[in-house]
């Protein structure tokens, strides 16, 4: 597991995430966001409530069917971005400083 990965949980959706993530990321303008989130949803002190909230949003964002197909350009990941967004707003005091800094820190070795 890489440096930027050490932080989370084994779970069965892990290499499909990273795997979708670094596909992607250099076209979705939100990657800091889905990753602090991810790094919330993986902390084990983060609530169960929040979890499973995060974990929702980021299942979304993994799954290849969703309400606009990811391939269309410039709208593949519009509904991706809003169910993030509004799983962020509901939970943002629980993702904290060292879930954003671990997130921008991915975000630069995903960028190489």
């Amino acid at each position: 597991m890489s440096d930027a990965t050490s932080f989370i949980l084994k779970d069965p959706q892990e290499k499909d995430f990273w795997a979708k993530l670094r596909r992607v990321a250099g076209r979705i303008p939100f990657t800091a966001d889905l990753l602090a989130a991810w790094y919330c949803a993986f902390d084990p002190v983060t609530p169960g409530r929040v979890r499973a909230i995060l974990l929702g949003a980021i299942a979304y964002f993994i799954l290849p069917t969703d309400t606009v197909p990811d391939f269309i350009a410039g709208f593949g990941f519009v509904d991706d971005a809003t169910v993030l967004s509004m799983a962020i707003a509901s939970v943002a005091n629980n993702i904290r400083p060292e879930h954003r800094a671990r997130a921008h820190a991915a975000v630069e070795k995903l960028k190489g």
